[in-house]
């Protein structure tokens, strides 16, 4: 991963204007913001910058009103929430650029902080436009993105206005970069890579990049279904993409070239329907599944393996849970790898990375994301990042 600029790089905050990109796109349930997260991972950063003397404001989309003005989906219903986060009122502002943006600016003294309106109710923002990008920039000295979240889009806020002002990463990115790089950048070896969910074709891009890279692939959820069925296990009526054989088996010959074991469940849980606690639920060697029964989660004797691998492991990148964990009990594997990865990381054996909405919510439920080193809220930009490719907000910010 290629340098970054941080605030630690910024020669001069104070009487300066900090455009600071950040992400409000927060849950809301009539008109209150459920879940501050997101505005949590930023306040270090808002917090110092205004501590410092900047005006700081606050750059986010909200929602997709699709460059239209929209009052559900305006930032001024997350106002509360920010202020209540940081301690310190905030000024709402009704734009992102123009008159009313520097007449606001002439008003604020140093140290406060200001949010400007979504930045999706402008066509350019998705467009990537570079005037839009300048106008917004106007009224700032330099810029700052702290929301990974939105890094693999390339949009006005987040890309084309890296080409105005100098810019840097706020702490929360500055973060997660650091956690991505020991992850897979630069990570230190065995490194093992959890990979679950429901379908292989909505990550094979990760697929394909991992198995050149990591140690150990462990293959879960209903992709470890495709990968079992195309090596000629019935799978009953499991979810499978049973038309994916010729590219899972293209994904395990290059394993194979370049050292990487793939790991695939040998006992599973499996029931005649998905519901919980079934009647029918049962545990089985893979080749004993019944034609009409449903593989529903990894079975105890491979998850106890599981365990064992990630014992000889010093790195582990985790995306998607092994089983339907949100329902009991096929979240028996996801909940026991995933102690077994807090426990490693605990005693200091083990960097454990992980990303992506359902990942984040099994780690909670297993009561073991605290423990694992890094937790990304990050969706899209976290699976390209698994992906290998190059995220448009970060790559603005390198020097």
């Amino acid at each position: 991963m290629s340098s970054f600029r941080t605030l630690d790089d910024i020669e001069q905050v104070s009487g300066k204007v900090a455009l600071v990109r950040v992400d409000l796109n927060l849950p809301m349930n009539g008109g209150q913001v459920t879940d501050r997260t997101r505005i949590n991972a930023s306040a270090p950063t808002i917090l110092e910058l205004a501590d410092a003397g900047a005006k700081v404001l606050l750059l986010a989309h909200f929602g997709r009103p699709k460059g239209q003005r929209s009052s559900t989906q305006s930032l001024s219903m997350v106002v509360d929430a920010v202020q209540d986060v940081l301690g310190r009122e905030i000024m709402f502002v009704p734009e992102v650029a123009g008159d009313v943006v520097a007449q606001s600016v002439g008003i604020l003294r140093d140290g406060d902080v200001a949010i400007l309106e979504n930045t999706r109710f402008w066509p350019g923002e998705e467009a990537n436009d570079a005037e839009f990008a300048a106008a917004i920039a106007a009224n700032g000295d330099f810029y700052v993105n702290d929301a990974f979240s939105a890094a693999h889009r390339a949009h006005a806020s987040t890309e084309a206005i890296t080409h105005c002002l100098p810019s840097f990463a706020g702490r929360a990115m500055q973060k997660e970069l650091e956690a991505l790089d020991r992850a897979l950048g630069n990570p230190e070896k065995p490194v093992a890579a959890v990979v679950g969910g429901a379908k292989v074709s909505s990550k094979l891009a990760v697929l394909e990049h991992l198995v050149g890279i990591v140690d150990h692939l462990i293959i879960g959820g209903g992709m470890a279904n495709t990968f079992l069925a195309a090596r000629g296990v019935d799978v009953g009526k499991s979810l499978c993409e049973h038309e994916l054989k010729p590219t899972v088996e293209a994904i395990m010959e290059a394993a194979d070239r370049s050292g990487c074991t793939v790991h695939l469940p040998y006992d599973v849980v499996v029931a005649t329907e998905f519901a919980a606690n079934p009647a029918s639920l049962r545990t089985c060697n893979v080749h004993e599944v019944a034609a009409e029964e449903i593989i529903l989660d990894i079975g105890p004797q491979a998850t106890e393996a599981l365990g064992d691998v990630l014992k000889t492991c010093r790195t582990l990148v985790w995306n998607g849970p092994l089983g339907a964990f949100e329902t009991e009990p096929f979240d028996a594997a996801t909940v026991s790898l995933a102690k077994t990865a807090a426990a490693l990381t605990r005693e200091g054996s083990l960097v454990s990375v992980a990303g992506g909405g359902d990942t984040v919510a099994a780690l909670n439920h297993a009561g073991a994301g605290d423990d694992f080193t890094y937790v990304s809220t990050a969706g899209g930009a976290f699976l390209g990042w698994m992906e290998g490719r190059e995220l448009p907000g970060v790559a603005a910010l390198t020097p």
